[in-house]
């Protein structure tokens, strides 16, 4: 079970951070990623991290101002957020997925999916 919360509403180039915490044996040894959703969009990848934390990728969108980390003592993946714009509106998810590489990250390559947290930049 996955469970994300730290979404609020925030002006636009300030920071969020969103963490995600499950329960259930296994977490230290999956990919974790966060994908987003914006009214009337299709949900889209925002960034992914492998078991160890050594392995990490990006989405364009967000390239250089989120970071992802995790901490596998605490089976939690947090994603924090700088310099937001209006664009990154939207409902943001947590996802594990058992099989594969950060590389290759989509919504239908997930196994399971937490319930979202709303993100809202205003301008």
């Amino acid at each position: 079970q996955l469970q994300a919360f730290g979404g609020g509403l925030v002006q636009a180039g300030g920071s969020l951070r969103l963490s995600c915490t499950a329960s259930g044996v296994g977490f230290s040894r999956y990919t974790m990623g966060w994908f987003r959703q914006a009214p009337g969009k299709e949900r889209d990848f925002v960034s992914a991290i492998n078991w160890s934390g050594s392995n990490t990728n990006y989405s364009d969108s967000v390239k250089g101002r989120f970071t992802i980390s995790r901490d596998n003592a605490k089976s939690t993946v947090t994603l924090q957020m700088n310099s937001l714009k209006p664009e990154d509106t939207a409902v943001y998810y947590c996802a594990v997925r058992l099989f594969g590489s950060v590389q290759t990250m989509a919504p239908g390559a997930m196994d399971y999916w937490g319930k979202g947290t709303q993100v809202t930049v205003s301008s």
